[in-house]
């Protein structure tokens, strides 16, 4: 990243080790069209502020999921309508759109169903950003801290608070859990 301050033609490595990730985790939040505006604009405020990236930090993996996340923040109305739409999808259903689209719908109907997707939905801004970090990213605990500019304690909390509150959504199951069973 420090090279970058006087070679700006060194960010492409920082680009081409993270957009996938960074657009994944933003698609599986978005859809694909919002996920392409929210990655681009997410690399390009990082070229922008890349000169304020804290060196002492070993990854910029953590750094770019926080810009991410708060680009994100700026279309919860869209995530919410892509979480309801998801809990609208049944096995057999159609996407309307082309290849991408489909695989990533059939994806993110397959890891966030129903009720669990209404639940979601409903979870207040920073616990759904904690779960969705985890779960979506697989980013740990610290680098959910570092991504949200919190402290470690915060991400443990909400994540904690995040679960309770899916469980009750969902009447107490792990729904996770209940698949398997039903699968034996």
């Amino acid at each position: 990243m420090e090279r970058s301050w006087q070679e700006p033609e060194r960010f492409g490595a920082v680009f081409d080790a993270h957009y996938a990730e960074i657009h994944r985790y933003a698609s599986r939040r978005l859809g694909p069209q919002a996920a392409d505006d929210v990655c681009a604009e997410t690399f390009a405020l990082a070229f922008r502020e890349r000169r304020r990236y804290d060196l002492r930090r070993r990854s910029a993996r953590p750094w770019l999921y926080g810009i991410a996340t708060n680009l994100i923040s700026r279309h919860r109305r869209d995530e919410a309508r892509l979480l309801r739409a998801v809990d609208r999808l049944r096995p057999g259903a159609k996407p309307i759109g082309g290849h991408e689209e489909e695989v990533t719908a059939k994806v993110s109907a397959q890891a966030v169903k129903g009720a669990l997707a209404r639940a979601i939905a409903a979870l207040p801004a920073d616990q759904r950003d904690v779960l969705l970090l985890v779960a979506l990213a697989g980013l740990r605990y610290e680098e959910v801290a570092q991504a949200l500019d919190v402290p470690f304690g915060t991400v443990s909390s909400r994540l904690n608070r995040a679960r309770k509150k899916l469980r009750k959504a969902l009447g107490g199951t792990n729904p996770l859990l209940d698949e398997e069973e039903a699968q034996r």
